[in-house]
């Protein structure tokens, strides 16, 4: 099941790359540092799965002088209204002023009550 969503996230990214639609650079592994230009916005892209109640969300306060949350925005990769189906969370922000810091994510299990992550990913920026 990885397997298919990574190869369709491949497809997807590739397909939105080749045609331009984006100026966003657009980021899914953490691994990387995310290298932006003050003023320019940028996306961190992560499998997701909101049809079984789980969802992504921001763990502790943005460095709000050095970038700012834009939006989140999910695209299903599966079948519609398909339950357990899968999709892709884009979460958009821009670079405010040069500086590095720190974007952590994290993957919420469904409760009413407050409760911790169950991963979390994090994301290191530098802005020029």
């Amino acid at each position: 099941m990885k397997r298919v969503l990574l190869a369709v996230f491949i497809f997807i990214f590739l397909l939105v790359s080749c045609n331009g639609a984006s100026s966003t650079l657009q980021v899914t592994n953490p691994q990387q540092p995310i290298e932006v230009d003050a003023g320019n916005e940028f996306s961190l892209i992560l499998e997701s799965n909101p049809t079984t109640g789980y969802h992504w969300d921001i763990v502790g306060n943005l460095d709000s002088g050095t970038i700012e949350f834009v939006k989140s925005e999910y695209t299903s990769t599966s079948a519609p209204n398909l339950v357990g189906g899968g999709g892709l969370d884009t979460w958009t922000f821009k670079a405010i002023s040069a500086g590095e810091t720190h974007i952590t994510l994290g993957y919420y299990p469904p409760s009413n009550d407050p409760v911790d992550p169950q991963q979390t990913v994090t994301f290191t920026v530098i802005v020029k």
